[in-house]
């Protein structure tokens, strides 16, 4: 079996192992193998396609980790509008019971509010900050 054949077959299965992963640093370490078929097609020898191919892999390994450490972190579901369409969304809290919580009317139910720990709760309009199970978190606007 020629070398490239085999560069080409492990770059095939990192590509399976990736889709069966969901993981993108094997796409990455598929390159690799890639750039090693590719080397053996120009008729280095088989150390130099095996440095050739870990170099580059481990190299847009290294890059994807940067890329993805420096991308901000994502929000929990529970407080991202791009989740959740009540996060962002103003209520009226017209009294707060003695519990800490409160009723409010929004899109046509009512809903229970909390207040953040250590807030001191009082009547007024409030922003949704979190949806924390079937409870409203609010902060005073």
């Amino acid at each position: 079996m020629e070398y490239s054949t085999f560069w080409w077959l492990l770059a095939g299965l990192l590509v399976i192992a990736e889709l069966l992963t969901g993981t993108f640093y094997l796409l990455m370490l598929a390159l690799g193998a890639v750039l090693g078929a590719l080397t053996a097609y120009a008729g280095q020898t088989l150390t130099t396609q095996i440095v050739v191919a870990a170099v580059l892999g481990a190299a847009a390994v290294f890059a994807c980790h940067l890329l993805r450490k420096r991308s901000p972190s994502r929000q929990p579901a529970s407080s991202n509008r791009d989740v959740n369409m009540d996060v962002g969304e103003t209520v009226m809290v017209e009294q707060w019971n003695s519990d800490g919580t409160a009723q409010v009317r929004h899109r046509g139910a009512i809903w229970t509010v909390i207040g953040r720990p250590g807030g001191m709760p009082t009547p007024g309009q409030h922003r949704v900050a979190e949806v924390i199970g079937n409870r409203l978190l609010v902060d005073k606007v």
